[in-house]
């Protein structure tokens, strides 16, 4: 056997050590995977929410000292990760559960993400976090808010966002206020989209408000894939509710706007549930047909130079639109979970988990109106809220309740009126 000279030794001892040197570079970079309807239906809210999650990106991997407590604003990457920066891998769920499902697959067994993000329609969002929870990877949501989704005993799946009870009781006060002013509120009307996210919504809603003592005459479900709304838009016409909410995505919303408006009819009040009324081009599309639709919401923009202010301009620097509600649960949920991999200073996935639930954040670390961010143990956060935002022009504007209002509540909903 021929013996190894000193110098060749030392070659070896060098390559090793710039192999490592290089394994240790190449895990600098943390993988998350983010799964949106970047097609289809929906496409216009997935494109959004990427934009979204690209912001929230750059806001942990470069120093942005003038957002103030925002989380991982300050500073560059992750600082208990050794200033590691955090890479993004988009995968496209095609409005479909079973798209929604193979993404989830191929983004943990190819990818190797060490957590998800997803997926905006909450039927989606139950597929995909199904597989991580067969995997054991964390499962973030920022803004699918079926009410089932932390019922199901999973131990790796976390949301940020208000659920379907939290949106209910808002919605409930809001017309018992009203109704205390003086306003005719006795006969509700819910439209909903009729997948998970529809269904759930309109269920939560209608008992809430029956139990809140008001009449829910008609519950008129539709299919969110449908090109022709006239017929339930007459359902509504006929039942003459003194108050609609319709809980629908963006074409679904800005069809019925259209549709409304062909017909000539308009309840005296119109509640969208977020989602396709929060989606931008919703007002850009049907805005001067819809002023004074009431939405829910938990994004501000806030005073001039405030951290949200200038969160608003960064994403309206990128994406030439203002940031919505929706994109911004989005925004908020990515933040969390990147706080949560850096305080857990490690990609495991049981060190994830620990770090997510011991999560505690305060309002002033937070981009949305929560009061903070901790999860039950079934991976709510307890401390979601929300409040109401009214079309007035080309913008939405806060106005219920009183405490968070920017601008005056204008009835009857006003529609195509001038």
């Amino acid at each position: 056997m021929m013996k190894r000279s000193p110098w060749a030794a030392l070659a070896v001892a060098s390559l090793l050590a710039a192999g490592l040197s290089g394994g240790a570079f190449a895990q600098q970079t943390v993988k998350i995977g983010a799964i949106y309807p970047l097609s289809g239906n929906a496409a216009s809210a997935g494109t959004s929410a990427k934009a979204a999650i690209e912001l929230a990106v750059d806001i942990i991997n470069n120093d942005h000292p003038e957002l103030g407590d925002i989380t991982l604003a300050k500073g560059t990457g992750l600082p208990n990760l050794k200033g590691a920066k955090v890479e993004v891998v988009f995968a496209d769920n095609q409005g479909t559960p079973a798209a929604g499902q193979n993404q989830a697959l191929r983004l943990i067994t190819e990818e190797k993400v060490v957590a998800l993000h997803g997926a905006y329609q909450s039927g989606i969002t139950t597929t995909a976090s199904a597989i991580a929870e067969r995997y054991g990877i964390p499962f973030m949501t920022g803004e699918s808010v079926a009410a089932n989704l932390t019922e199901r005993g999973f131990k790796w799946f976390f949301r940020t966002t208000p659920i379907a009870s939290d949106i209910a009781d808002v919605y409930v006060s809001f017309l018992k206020e009203m109704k205390a002013k003086g306003m005719k509120i006795d006969n509700l009307v819910i439209v909903n989209e009729n997948t998970e996210y529809g269904t759930s919504i309109a269920k939560v809603v209608g008992d809430t408000a029956k139990a809140g003592g008001f009449n829910v005459s008609m519950v008129i479900p539709y299919s969110a894939n449908t090109t022709d709304v006239q017929s339930q838009v007459l359902q509504l016409k006929d039942a003459k509710p003194d108050a609609a909410i319709f809980i629908s995505y963006t074409s679904d919303a800005i069809l019925f706007t259209k549709t409304m408006q062909a017909l000539g009819y308009k309840p005296p009040i119109l509640i969208g549930d977020n989602s396709g009324f929060s989606d931008a081009s919703y007002l850009r599309t049907v805005g001067p047909i819809a002023q004074g639709v009431i939405n829910r919401s938990a994004w501000d923009i806030g005073k001039p130079g405030s951290p949200t202010f200038l969160i608003n301009e960064m994403y309206k620097k990128k994406t030439g639109n203002d940031l919505d509600d929706t994109s911004g649960r989005v925004m908020q949920g990515f933040l969390a979970l990147a706080e949560a991999v850096n305080r857990a200073g490690s990609t495991e996935p049981a060190k994830l988990q620990a770090a997510l639930k011991a999560t505690d954040l305060k309002p002033n670390q937070l981009m949305m109106g929560y009061k903070g961010i901790k999860f039950d143990a079934k991976g709510q956060n307890i401390l979601a809220s929300a409040m109401l935002i009214q079309a007035q022009g080309d913008q939405y504007v806060a106005v219920w309740p009183k405490e968070s209002a920017t601008a005056e509540l204008k009835l009857p909903y006003k529609a195509w009126e001038k």
